[in-house]
């Protein structure tokens, strides 16, 4: 394959892998309805909860059953994430393999450091 056609490839592989990313990201958002690091910054389902009880009078129990769905909610993302978690793993490494393969000696060392940044991140983001 010549270098055009590699390097198209590996476009539409990271391609794939950032909007598979952003619908992760959609799907979250359609579940708890704002970001995981807005959740994290202000003080996740709490903070809902007080937001709601506030702008529409909760009653304790609806508190309660409302914190009761959210931790349920949560749960079922996690259980659908769960599968898919390790593929994505395997399909991330497999595509860093071949970016490897395609670079200078020269540009491995800047790409290595690159990864170790966005590792550092997602740990950060998912240690939430």
């Amino acid at each position: 394959m010549n270098r055009k056609a590699t390097v198209m490839v590996i476009l539409v592989f990271l391609l794939g892998i950032a909007l598979g990313a952003v619908g992760m990201r959609v799907a979250e958002q359609k579940v708890f309805g704002e970001r995981r690091d807005e959740r994290s910054r202000m003080g996740g389902p709490a903070r809902m909860v007080e937001q709601l009880t506030r702008e529409l009078a909760l009653t304790q129990e609806q508190q309660q059953q409302l914190n009761s769905i959210l931790e349920d909610t949560r749960k079922q993302y996690e259980a659908t994430y769960a599968p898919i978690r390790p593929q994505m793993e395997q399909t991330r490494q497999e595509g860093r393999a071949r970016i490897r393969a395609m670079l200078t000696p020269t540009q491995l060392p800047k790409f290595e450091e690159y990864l170790r940044r966005i590792d550092e991140e997602r740990k950060k983001r998912e240690h939430r």
